[in-house]
């Protein structure tokens, strides 16, 4: 029989236990096997330093790979959403768009630039066979078929790419937050410890700029008087409720069932839901006092400002150690000094989101408007990379700890090339369309010219008595689905991690079971927003 002492000395000789956890466990102090286990998952999450910079910007990649890939094969072998079988369409969303993002970040991670690259290539010769068969445009050569891309009128009161930012990352971190407690989940992908950018640092971030995205700040809904302003105000405070409620909820559930909890993340008691939450709030006064348009200089503002409270006071030793030097977490402000203080770098990435929102958003309608805007995201992209270098330089590495300026610089530039690679998947698919003349791609632009389809989608909206698109124009999309009900995704996933944790002793699972307990996992995740969505249900109360 193998005993506990030769797993935890398994687990540390190939590095997924920290060197003090196994002596630890290993001394026979600990009599409760219960408090052993939950001590085991938590050295499991912990003392790690993450991935390189260039693996994190592949998993983007691969995310927008798919979508190109999905889109082929509903143009090309399935017929139009509305007259084919859903459970077809939300298989074959489900393997291209999570299967697909399960198996690159376990058991084909090492493998990940080759997918990557057979993808791309896969999609470069897809796309010149589709170009050499062309119904339209069929006596034009290159250049003048360019040109009619270039000149394409696209809908401008839905931005695809956005929405697809969006849903990735609520997808991504659904995956992570239970693949990270398994052995499959590389520990370099996990949340670094101190300083490092695993790919799971790159999550909160993530969804504080997805929501400054497509704030009512970046789509301009707030140009009023003062008096609406303040009234605006009381209601952003009075819409985060939601999030303080999750918040309370996850705290006293975790305390309930002794869930093991990764400290050093945000501290004793503040979570992800409190922070986002504050973020919205203070996010929501500063704009009301300062113009949108100049939210970036508030971005840089504080993200710099924070920087040097930690390189000229004793702010930084404080964080990483607390107060007496010796990481003890006696008092509100030492026990959660992590999720209070990060707040500063989470506000500097909102602002920047914000900024990045007002600039989408605006009206454009041709394709070749749209080309300059991924011109300037990369712009922006490179822009962030290089002062992330001089940052890294001149001061520290990124910390997602302490939410520093190399942690804000990183996390906007990951964001602004998550923004403009699925832009380029986008543009990729409106320009097979054009060639082609086949539209039936959902969540995907529409085009205006000639575009039947769009104005059958106008006819029904109008059409309906309540103002709802009609049941009939709703597409069997796993996209769409999530995008609907994007928090209900993101709790359940939170409620189902922690059950299979509760029930599973997912350390010592093996390949199989872990692998076949995440996609099962996942698929109950998709299937249950998927209904709702095919019902016309959005699970909104507040």
């Amino acid at each position: 029989m193998v005993s506990k002492s030769m797993i935890y000395s398994g687990l540390l000789s190939n590095n997924l236990l920290p060197n003090a956890a196994y002596h630890q466990m290993s001394s026979g102090k600990m009599i409760n096997p219960n408090m052993a286990q939950k001590d085991l998952k938590e050295a499991f999450i912990s003392n790690l330093t993450g991935t390189t910079l260039a693996e994190n910007l592949l998993g983007l990649i691969l995310s927008a790979l798919c979508v190109n890939c999905r889109g082929l094969i509903l143009m090309y072998f399935v017929g139009p959403s509305t007259a084919s079988s859903w459970k077809r369409l939300l298989l074959i969303d489900f393997i291209l768009l999570v299967a697909s993002l399960v198996l690159s970040c376990t058991v084909l991670s090492d493998i990940l630039h080759w997918m990557v690259l057979v993808l791309a290539a896969v999609l470069g010769l897809s796309v010149f066979q589709i170009y050499s068969q062309r119904k339209h445009y069929s006596h034009q050569h290159l250049k003048e078929v360019i040109g009619s891309f270039l000149e394409t009128s696209l809908d401008v009161n839905y931005v695809p790419f956005v929405t697809l930012f969006r849903v990735f990352v609520n997808i991504k971190t659904g995956i992570s937050i239970l693949a990270v407690d398994f052995p499959i989940f590389p520990r370099r992908y996990a949340k670094a410890e101190t300083y490092g950018t695993g790919i799971m640092d790159f999550g909160v971030a993530a969804f504080v700029f997805a929501n400054a995205l497509v704030s009512p700040e970046a789509r301009q809904r707030n140009k009023n008087t003062s008096h609406s302003k303040f009234s605006f105000m009381i209601k952003q405070i009075i819409a985060v409720w939601p999030l303080v409620f999750l918040g309370l909820a996850r705290l006293l559930s975790v305390r309930a069932v002794d869930y093991h909890e990764h400290i050093s993340e945000y501290g004793l008691h503040w979570n992800f839901f409190f922070t986002l939450a504050i973020v919205r709030i203070l996010s929501s006064f500063l704009l009301i006092l300062c113009p949108v348009r100049s939210s970036w200089i508030l971005s840089a503002s504080i993200a710099i400002g924070y920087q040097l409270l930690l390189e000229t006071t004793n702010l930084k030793q404080f964080i990483l150690h607390g107060s007496d030097g010796k990481d003890t977490r006696v008092g509100f402000i030492n026990a959660n000094r992590e999720g209070l203080f990060s707040l500063l770098g989470y506000l500097a990435i909102y602002m920047a989101g914000v900024q990045a929102g007002v600039f989408i958003m605006k009206k454009r309608t041709l394709v070749i408007e749209w080309i300059k805007v991924q011109g300037s995201l990369l712009m922006g992209f490179l822009l962030m990379w290089l002062l992330l270098l001089v940052s890294e330089n001149l001061t520290e590495t990124v910390s997602r700890r302490m939410a520093n300026l190399s942690f804000v610089l990183w996390t906007v530039g990951q964001s602004l090339f998550f923004l403009m690679i699925h832009m380029l998947a986008d543009l990729i698919l409106v320009f097979v369309k054009v060639i082609s003349g086949i539209s039936n791609v959902p969540s995907s632009w529409n085009i205006l010219r000639g575009s039947s389809q769009h104005e059958k989608d106008r006819t029904l909206l109008k059409s309906s008595p309540s103002g709802k698109v009609d049941k009939t124009s709703i597409h069997f999309c796993l996209i769409e689905a999530v995008s609907r009900n994007q928090l209900l995704f993101f709790l359940q996933s939170n409620i189902l991690t922690g059950l299979v944790n509760l029930m599973i002793d997912t350390i010592h699972s093996n390949t199989i079971i872990s692998l076949s307990v995440l996609l099962l996992y996942m698929f109950c995740n998709c299937f249950v927003v998927y209904i709702l969505h095919i019902n016309d249900i959005t699970l909104k109360f507040w």
